[in-house]
């Protein structure tokens, strides 16, 4: 019971995992588009985003999947710990997130769009964890990168906590939308997972209620 409450809850500074000064190493290129970087620096005229939205791997996929979106990569962000690894992530004691790094041209696909991805493939209502999937590693998250993503996040977030309600769900939206924290790259045996396993763990599922904004701007 410790262990599973520890891990349901935020850590302190104090108690955090110290992490380490040396990053894992980022692969020269996307699995699927081997001439696409998944780290900076991207074209200049693409934006970033990232979100978390339960176990990274199936995210990822919703997002390579997208068109307009040139490349992702999964990680950790949110958190205290530096360089965390992800035995260290899953431990409930570095305080991050799993999440999604997406590039994309904003002139092929918007932000809002990106983000009806995002609510519609997960269940943003469940806190500390994403169907089966239990700890502070799969809490439903939004990291924007600037004042004008923020103000697309808040408004979506807002929006589609009304489609819930009028769909008649009683839980409300526990998304936390914070200024994008530093994003560590999770070890390249995570990096398009799905890509390289295509059988594999996937547990996106989304709350069957359309996000009503996506097309917004």
């Amino acid at each position: 019971m410790f262990l599973k409450k520890r891990n349901n809850e935020m850590p302190t500074a104090e108690r955090a995992l110290p992490g380490r000064d040396e990053a894992i190493p980022v692969p020269s290129g996307h699995f699927l588009y081997p001439d696409r970087p998944i780290a900076p620096p991207f074209p200049a005229h693409l934006e970033v985003g990232v979100i978390g939205m339960g176990c990274f791997w199936g995210a990822e996929r919703k997002f390579w999947q997208v068109e307009g979106v040139y490349t992702t990569a999964v990680g950790y962000a949110g958190g205290l710990t530096k360089n965390p690894s992800y035995k260290e992530v899953c431990t409930g004691m570095t305080g991050h997130n799993e999440v999604v790094l997406f590039a994309f041209d904003p002139t092929v696909v918007t932000y809002a769009e990106l983000l009806q991805v995002f609510f519609e493939n997960h269940d943003p209502t469940q806190g500390m964890r994403q169907g089966n999937d239990v700890g502070t590693q799969y809490r439903s998250g939004i990291y924007p990168s600037s004042d004008a993503q923020r103000e697309v996040a808040e408004r979506v977030k807002r929006d589609y906590a009304a489609a819930l309600k009028a769909a008649g769900h009683a839980r409300a939206v526990t998304t936390e939308i914070i200024d994008a924290p530093t994003f560590f790259y999770a070890e390249e045996y995570h990096q398009q997972y799905l890509a390289k396993n295509p059988q594999g763990y996937c547990g996106i599922g989304g709350t069957g209620v359309s996000c009503p904004v996506g097309v917004a701007t």
